[in-house]
């Protein structure tokens, strides 16, 4: 099945075609600078024409960084207090004028662990299996033998008292130019509060700051492996589409 999957970021929203068997785009990446302020009716505006530069007219999978029930955002940590309570999936289907089009809204550290579980690191992996993607916070994936716990939000746990996300996401150690030693110890502090509480078997270090993993995780000290991810800033997109994919196949059977 071909699904368009669209990755709302902070700083861009980005979309193309993909292949949801192989998890591989069939088109180039098209990506927007998200409108600033990000509030709905400009991010669903933007999103929009992503819908139109690919000419669809199917199903889409769409990430926000929000807790997300049945297509309406809860919170809104690093996004526009304004998207609280807000119906995205009601709201982008009728800005992209495609109200017959499947439309899942998806949290985005859930999409990318669905990607890198089926296509990327955690393939083949059992037992429990915490994403995490290090970007401008903190986002969080729990998979239980390959099901996921949806809207986990462990960048919001206190540590030091303050969440998670502000001391040790990829954002704070640019802003505050820490070391990668520096850093890693305060991702260890963070690392293994979670251990702690749910016991993994597993952590999968996603985020663009993933590429340069060589550099933190050996500073690392937890009891559960810690890898890279695979699909680096491809997972958002690839497991909205899956999502999404799986949401018509269910409606259809």
């Amino acid at each position: 099945m071909h699904v368009l999957g669209i990755d709302i970021g902070g700083s861009g929203i980005k979309g193309t075609i993909v292949d949801t068997e192989t998890g591989e785009f069939i088109d180039e990446r098209y990506r927007i600078p998200t409108p600033q302020p990000s509030v709905p009716e400009a991010v669903a505006v933007t999103l929009s024409e992503i819908v139109r530069h690919f000419n669809w007219n199917g199903p889409v999978g769409v990430t926000f960084p929000a807790i997300i029930k049945k297509g309406v955002a809860y919170s809104a940590a690093n996004v526009d207090p304004a998207w609280i309570g807000t119906d995205a999936a009601m709201l982008f289907q009728r800005h992209t004028g495609c109200p017959g089009c499947p439309m899942l809204i998806i949290n985005d550290a859930d999409a990318a662990g669905i990607a890198e579980m089926t296509f990327g690191a955690g393939k083949g992996h059992s037992g429990v299996v915490i994403i995490l993607t290090l970007g401008t916070g903190i986002g969080s994936a729990i998979f239980v033998n390959g099901q996921l716990l949806p809207n986990a939000e462990l960048g919001h746990l206190e540590i030091r008292g303050k969440d998670a996300e502000h001391r040790a996401s990829d954002k704070i150690r640019q802003d505050k130019e820490l070391s990668w030693k520096k850093w890693a110890t305060r991702l260890d502090e963070v690392l293994q509060k979670i251990e702690f509480l749910f016991s993994p078997d597993l952590f999968i270090i996603g985020g663009g700051v993933s590429k340069k993993h060589e550099r933190f995780l050996p500073l690392l000290n937890t009891q559960a492996p810690v890898i890279p991810a695979e699909l680096l800033n491809d997972a958002g997109i690839v497991g909205a589409a899956l999502a999404a994919s799986w949401t018509v196949n269910t409606h259809e059977s």
